[in-house]
């Protein structure tokens, strides 16, 4: 039986067991817990979730985007990636160009009134096809500030120096495998306040570490949202490490995932019963082409997903 998975399924029964009812940022509601680890064998295979469909080409843009150090949702859109529209979207609809219908809590009651619902979705499609046609536009309203891609490629120092932290690990690993300081960090403490960031990271620090030719991650996430974004994360870091490993020719080891706050809305507590009620399938393998690139330079027809077979989709609300 493959680990990986159960790894991730234990996680959501000891929260629904034994987590806190908290309130949130989102107005939602969580049961959550403080302080969880996995642990993913990478050599076991590609830990994508089976027991609900886990959109991977999403994945793929998502993190080839940070990599390109990217903070602006056009290239995404581009990709047919809507998974970072809502917080730009409010930031329009909240702003004195605006002049729709109300969008105020569009998270919430989009799930609540399908009247509602139909609005919101054709105020967001209008939304993405102007970010789509009008760079102008994508550039005032399609940027999310200074979030992952900004942070990883281009750093800006105290004394007003741009620093590569991606480039540099890679580096690190290639000059000087058994350091301790192979870190990069996307907490910039000046560039969480909303004005200069869409959302903080919540991923917020990863380490790498090599051993018999092995390359591993740890990944330490302040937040993370059990049912809809941590089975992103997971692949996502699996990925990375993939792709790092590639470019320094070394295998991979382990991706270890240590959350902060980890926690289930109330409003997917439905939709984790359905998916713990499954029985888990053989974990996919990837294949990546990077011959002749940098992890720089690939794109999404260089890196594929092989032998997934899951389980279908399960559908809930993000809270915004």
């Amino acid at each position: 039986m493959q680990t990986s998975e159960k790894t991730y399924l234990d996680m959501c029964r000891y929260i629904m067991d034994h987590g806190e009812r908290k309130g949130d940022r989102t107005g939602t509601g969580t049961l959550s817990t403080f302080g969880y680890q996995m642990r993913f064998d990478l050599s076991e295979g590609f830990p994508l979730l089976t027991t609900k469909k886990v959109p991977f080409r999403l994945i793929k843009s998502e993190l080839l985007w940070f990599l390109k150090g990217d903070t602006n949702i056009r290239y995404l859109l581009q990709h047919n990636n809507n998974i970072w529209n809502e917080w730009p979207f409010k930031r329009w609809i909240e702003s004195s160009d605006y002049k729709g219908p109300d969008m105020t809590n569009f998270g919430i009651r989009s799930q609540q009134d399908e009247g509602f619902n139909e609005q919101y979705k054709e105020q967001m499609d209008k939304f993405k096809e102007r970010i789509l046609a009008d760079e102008s536009f994508a550039h005032t309203y399609g940027d999310l500030g200074n979030v992952y891609g900004k942070q990883w490629r281009n750093w800006e120092s105290s004394q007003g120096e741009w620093i590569d932290q991606i480039q540099q690990v890679i580096q690190d690993i290639k000059t000087k495998p058994d350091s301790r300081r192979l870190i990069v960090s996307a907490w910039n403490p000046e560039d969480i306040a909303p004005e200069r960031a869409a959302l903080p990271p919540c991923h917020v620090l990863f380490q790498f570490y090599v051993v018999n030719g092995k390359l591993s991650c740890q990944l330490y996430q302040r937040s993370g949202d059990v049912f809809l974004g941590v089975p992103f994360n997971i692949a996502s870091y699996a990925l990375l490490t993939h792709l790092i490993a590639e470019e320094c020719g070394l295998e991979v080891g382990e991706f270890i995932h240590t959350l902060g706050d980890a926690h289930i809305y109330t409003n997917h507590v439905e939709q984790v019963k359905t998916q713990l009620a499954r029985e888990m399938k053989p974990l996919p393998s990837i294949s990546i082409n990077m011959e002749g690139k940098s992890v720089f330079e690939v794109e999404t027809d260089d890196i594929e997903l092989n032998g997934y077979d899951p389980h279908p989709r399960i559908k809930a609300p993000v809270a915004v």
